[in-house]
């Protein structure tokens, strides 16, 4: 069973993101702000369910949450901060998007770069700890797949309707045989499936 809140005096919000270990497609990130009644039986990290549920989940999740919010950070922003920075920079643009300004931040993994003076606990697998990390990591992976799948069918090729910009064999074979596209991260290294053979 998730926990509601990590503390009960400040208006708490979570945090977490999609994408960071994709070769091509932005990092999504989402912030959310859930009531202290809120309970959900199969909200959990966004990794342990079916892609179905996660859509029924992102219903539910805008609709009961006080607040909630979206942002992205492209290829090309991550290629210039690097993809760690790209994560902590998505995380601040959702934050600043809520309507309602949150006092205290719960961040799933273990490090964060501090959002102006509010509060912060990063909180390592918090995505399976806590339900307003569950409920952002969903967010952010829900629109992070309806992007890619969007600019799938302009590169049909690169598979991403299935492998959503994943560093998958057939990916990866796509990439070294005909190159990349303008949303691929040009500082990520792709390897030779090939060579995992050995």
């Amino acid at each position: 069973m998730l926990l509601g809140r990590y503390q009960h005096e400040f208006i708490e919000a979570g945090c977490d993101e999609a994408g960071r270990g994709c070769l091509a497609g932005p990092v999504f990130a989402a912030a959310v702000i859930l009531p202290d009644d809120f309970e959900h039986a199969l909200l959990n990290d966004s990794k342990q369910l079916n892609e179905e549920i996660r859509y029924q989940l992102r219903i539910e999740i805008e609709q009961k949450a006080v607040a909630w919010a979206v942002a992205s950070v492209d290829n090309l922003e991550i290629d210039q901060v690097n993809i760690l920075n790209a994560s902590f920079l998505a995380m601040h643009r959702a934050i600043e998007q809520l309507t309602l300004v949150p006092q205290f931040l719960i961040i799933d993994g273990n490090r964060f770069n501090k959002y102006k003076a509010t509060a912060h606990k990063c909180i390592v697998e918090g995505d399976a700890k806590y339900l307003s990390i569950a409920a952002a990591s969903i967010l952010a992976k829900t629109y992070r797949d309806d992007y890619m799948k969007q600019i799938a069918a302009e590169h049909p090729e690169y598979d991403w309707h299935k492998n959503k910009g994943y560093p998958t064999i057939k990916h990866r074979e796509t990439i070294l045989k005909i190159g990349y596209t303008p949303y691929h991260r040009l500082t990520f290294r792709v390897t030779d499936p090939q060579l995992e053979l050995f």
